[in-house]
C-alpha cells in the first residue's frame, strides 16, 4: 500500500521509484533529500519505497522533510532496532524488501524508472541475498541473461565487459561474445540517450594494446574479432586503445563511450573524473535503472552531511531516459 499519498498525482511527469537501500546507511537520508528537491520534483514524480517509521526516524534525526509519497514495505523488522552505521541482517532484510517492492512496481507499470540507493553486500548476504550486487539481482528479477554495468558522468561513460571478479581471472573470463554483447548494449543505450549514433572506444586489455602479441595475445585472439563483428553490425568503434592513453582529455573528446575489459580499468579513470556526480546505469534491462556511484557510507550515516550530487544525477538521468 502507499503511505502518506495525499499529494496530487501528475500523470504527465515520469514516475520515479527510489528504493531505500540499506537503512543503516545514507540511503534513507538521500531518499528524503531527493523527494524534497524542488528541481527534481518539477520534472518527476518521486515515490520512496521503504519503511515509513525508519524514514521518519532518519528525517527527524537529519532535520529534513519526510517524503510525501512513501510506498510502505512490510517486514518483520522494527525500525527502532536499526542502528546507523552497523551491518546487520535486519537492515539487509529491509533493503531487500524495499528493492523488491520497487522492482515489482516498475515491472507492473506503476513506475517508469528505478533509482536504487546503496545496499551493503554484507548485510543483504546475511539476510539471504545470494547475488554479487544490484546488477545481477535485477537481471534475474527481470528475466534478462545479458545486462551490462555502465557508469556515466558529464565527460565520460564506461561499460564493463567483466565486472566483479579478481584481476587474475579477467583474461580467462574475457570473451569475444561478452565484448560483443556489452558493445551492443552500450551502443543502443547511448544512441537512445544522445539521439544519434555514438562513437565508441575500445580499451585494450594489455599494455600498449599487446604490441601484436608481445605483451599478450588477447587483443589478437579475442578483442579484434569482437570489434570486427560490431563494425559489421554498423557500430562505430575504435581499434583497441592502449589503456594508458585511452582516457586522456584529447581522446575522451573523440568518443561518447568506452568499452572496458575489466572493473578497475573503467572505474579508476571514471571516479577520478566523476567521484561526486557519477551514475551507475544498468544496460539491457526492460526497465530503466540508475543508482549513485557510491556505497552506504556508514561512517557518515544519519548525520545530515551526505553529498547528494551522485544521487541527484541518478534521479535526473532516470527522468531523462524515461522522457526519451
Amino acid at each position: 500500500m502507499t503511505h502518506v499519498a495525499h499529494s496530487r498525482v501528475i500523470p504527465s511527469l515520469p514516475r520515479i521509484a527510489i528504493s531505500m537501500g540499506d537503512p543503516a546507511g545514507v540511503g534513507p537520508e538521500l531518499c528524503c533529500h531527493m523527494a524534497a528537491d524542488p528541481v527534481l520534483n518539477a520534472h518527476s514524480q518521486i515515490t520512496v519505497y521503504g519503511d515509513p517509521a525508519l524514514l521518519q526516524r532518519v528525517a527527524e534525526h537529519c532535520q529534513i522533510p519526510l517524503p510525501s509519497r512513501i510506498h510502505a514495505i512490510t517486514t518483520p523488522i522494527a525500525a527502532h532496532t536499526i542502528t546507523p552505521g552497523v551491518v546487520s541482517s535486519a537492515a539487509g532484510t529491509m533493503a531487500i524488501a524495499s528493492l523488491d517492492a520497487a522492482i515489482d512496481a516498475c515491472l507492473g507499470g506503476q513506475e517508469d524508472a528505478l533509482v536504487t540507493a546503496p545496499i551493503h553486500k554484507g548485510a543483504v548476504h546475511a539476510a539471504g541475498f545470494r547475488h554479487p550486487g544490484h546488477t545481477e539481482y535485477l537481471a534475474q528479477r527481470c528475466g534478462k541473461a545479458k545486462v551490462a554495468m555502465a557508469l556515466t558522468g558529464p565527460s565520460l561513460t564506461v561499460a564493463l565487459a567483466t565486472v566483479h571478479r579478481s584481476l587474475a581471472s579477467v583474461a580467462q573470463a574475457l570473451t569475444a561474445q561478452e565484448l560483443i554483447s556489452v558493445g551492443n548494449l552500450l551502443h543502443q543505450a547511448l544512441r537512445m540517450r544522445l539521439r544519434r549514433p555514438p562513437r565508441l572506444a575500445c580499451v585494450a586489455l594489455n599494455p600498449h594494446a599487446g604490441e601484436n602479441g608481445l605483451f599478450g595475445d588477447e587483443e589478437v585472439r579475442i578483442i579484434r574479432p569482437a570489434l570486427a563483428h560490431l563494425r559489421a553490425a554498423g557500430i562505430d568503434i575504435s581499434d583497441p586503445l592502449s589503456p594508458d592513453s585511452a582516457f586522456t582529455p584529447k581522446l575522451r573528446k573523440l568518443y561518447d563511450g568506452h568499452l572496458c575489459c575489466y572493473h578497475d580499468q573503467g572505474l579508476i579513470p571514471f571516479k577520478m573524473l566523476h567521484f561526486h556526480d557519477g551514475v551507475n546505469w544498468t544496460l539491457g534491462l526492460p526497465i530503466i535503472r540508475t543508482s549513485p556511484d557510491h556505497g552506504t557510507a556508514f561512517d557518515i550515516a544519519w548525520r545530515g552531511t551526505v553529498d547528494q550530487r551522485s544521487m541527484r544525477a541518478a534521479v535526473s538521468l532516470a527522468t531523462q531516459l524515461t522522457s526519451d
